[in-house]
């Protein structure tokens, strides 16, 4: 796959759900960057600490690290050790790459049907600061990420690409954002 090009229509699906987590990123560490300040003001100059900046940080620190984990991944962009792979010859990288997502796979399949299973069970548990948002709702990006991660499992072993390098522009683009 070569450089990405706005406007190009040679982008799948998955490129498209990929595009829109960076957005989500981006948006939470803003409204973070805000709200936080504005607790320590309002705490420290005021005197009057307001209750729920740092909490509605924890809240959008969860969606931003389950979320922006999900493009990590996808852009292979994620922690990972490099060493092995680089010694073994194709046979033997191709059958690591196939038992590390085969152990992706796993790891997300567990978020989903227990983050599932933890929604559940908190959904009608209210945040004192935010008597709207449920627990539950707070727990949502847990199966929501592992979902789409699975997704972008089944597409690695689609397109056997397990040890891929990130591309440069993706690299910058992101460590710009």
């Amino acid at each position: 796959m070569g450089p990405r090009v706005r406007g190009d229509d040679s982008r799948n699906r998955y490129d498209n759900e990929a595009a829109l987590h960076p957005g989500n990123g981006r948006t939470c560490l803003v409204v973070i960057t805000i709200i936080v300040p504005y607790g320590v003001f309002t705490r420290y100059v005021l005197n009057s600490a307001a209750s729920w900046p740092e909490p509605m940080a924890v809240l959008l620190m969860i969606v931003l690290s389950f979320l922006s984990a999900v493009v990590c991944y996808r852009e292979h962009l994620h922690i990972g050790v490099g060493i092995l792979p680089a010694f073994l010859a194709e046979p033997a990288k191709s059958v690591l790459g196939v038992f590390l997502e085969i152990c992706m796979l796993a790891t997300n399949l567990f978020m989903v049907v227990w983050g599932i299973k933890l929604v559940q069970t908190t959904w009608y548990q209210s945040i004192a600061e935010f008597p709207i948002i449920t627990a539950g709702m707070a727990y949502l990006p847990i199966p929501v990420g592992g979902a789409i991660t699975v997704a972008f499992v089944i597409e690695r072993f689609l397109t056997g690409r397990f040890f891929q390098e990130p591309e440069p522009d993706t690299v910058s683009q992101i460590a710009t954002e």
